[in-house]
């Protein structure tokens, strides 16, 4: 049995074992990541100018791992406001070669610079004609002497313990190509709203809607003249269905002036300061609420009402005239958790600063 028991691995000892391979991996590839930052191939603002002045599209090219590298890099393009896709050079010599044409620009991707896939397609894209953009180990290399610009990637050592599977020259070829592709939107002035006009749909989509596809429509709101006492605003600016706790204020123009809630008529009543029901409500209405612009994005949106800790905020057009309302009930999904706890109970009542570490305390509507 002592013998037996001399054997026996020691499961903590594997799991250790296990781990620090994990680290080792992780560092290697980090290196490589590290190197590159620290020294980015110097042809990266030529290649950056040819692709910012590209009328076609990128066609990203690679085969094996540098292929499924392509794929990404070609969505990534995509995504951030370049148009690109993705050709298998395999299939590209069977037809597909139609995808390229004069006026695009085509980054390949090989790390050895010699897949001969790659290396066939070239002779026919220079004879189209358009720009290739190689990142590869090196010029020298048959992918490198055929190309209009290389980003060279230097010489590195695969992740792996064989030193054969590609693992830290594709995690290099991806984070050169994102290089790519971020720098380019920045160059471009891609901002949220071009972000989204390519993300519409999933948690992205969600994420970066514009203010109008969530906030409440006018007719759902409560909009009252400021001249009108607080009782005409009570009685007149009444909605069918669930109704936003605040009733929006405006002059003869139309323009948003003010913003009047359920709990700001509730503590007239509580300081009983009755008679203030019947004087005109802009005496004690919120001047000058808190607004977002109709234009504007979800994220902006509930940055405001997280920071500023209000329930409602009105949706403005370029007039400052109302357009909408966005309550801080039809939101949860959209605030920070922390928020989101304290809005399931309360919030506050009107759209006037809060200090931070005050919760939320708006009273309970009826809705």
């Amino acid at each position: 049995m002592g013998a037996e028991s001399a054997v026996r691995k020691d499961p903590n000892s594997d799991r250790q074992q296990r781990l620090q391979w994990v680290a080792e991996i992780l560092a290697s590839e980090a290196e490589a990541l590290a190197g590159l930052s620290q020294q980015p191939p110097a042809s990266f603002p030529t290649a950056l100018e040819i692709l910012e002045r590209t009328a076609g599209n990128i066609v990203v090219t690679g085969m094996g791992k540098a292929g499924l590298i392509g794929n990404k890099l070609a969505a990534t393009f995509s995504s951030t406001g370049t148009a690109s896709h993705f050709l298998h050079p395999a299939e590209a010599v069977h037809g597909d070669l139609g995808r390229v044409q004069s006026g695009d620009v085509v980054l390949a991707l090989s790390y050895s610079g010699e897949t001969e896939e790659i290396v066939r397609l070239m002779p026919v894209l220079a004879s189209i004609p358009v720009p290739i953009i190689a990142i590869t180990a090196s010029c020298s290399s048959s992918l490198g002497r055929q190309s209009s610009i290389v980003l060279e990637l230097g010489r590195l050592d695969e992740a792996c313990h064989l030193g054969l599977a590609p693992s830290t020259t594709t995690t290099a070829m991806l984070a050169v190509g994102d290089a790519l592709a971020l720098v380019l939107a920045r160059i471009k002035n891609q901002d949220k709203h071009d972000f989204a006009r390519s993300h519409p749909a999933g948690n992205l989509g969600r994420r970066l809607a514009p203010v109008t596809e969530v906030m409440r429509p006018l007719d759902q709101c409560r909009i009252a003249a400021d001249t009108e006492s607080v009782r005409q605003v009570f009685v007149a600016a009444r909605v069918t269905g669930r109704r936003s706790g605040a009733v929006m204020l405006v002059n003869q123009q139309g323009t948003l002036t003010g913003l009047f809630t359920d709990s700001d008529l509730a503590r007239l009543l509580e300081q009983k300061q009755d008679q203030s029901i019947d004087q005109p409500v802009a005496r004690v209405m919120t001047e000058n609420p808190i607004t977002i612009s109709a234009g504007a994005l979800m994220p902006e949106a509930v940055q405001i009402l997280a920071q500023r800790r209000i329930s409602e905020l009105p949706v403005v057009n370029q007039l400052g005239q109302p357009a909408g309302m966005l309550d801080i009930t039809d939101l949860v999904e959209w605030l920070p958790p922390a928020a989101r706890v304290e809005s399931s109970t309360s919030a506050p009542a009107t759209g006037t600063d809060l200090p931070p570490t005050v919760p939320f305390t708006r009273a309970q509507k009826d809705r």
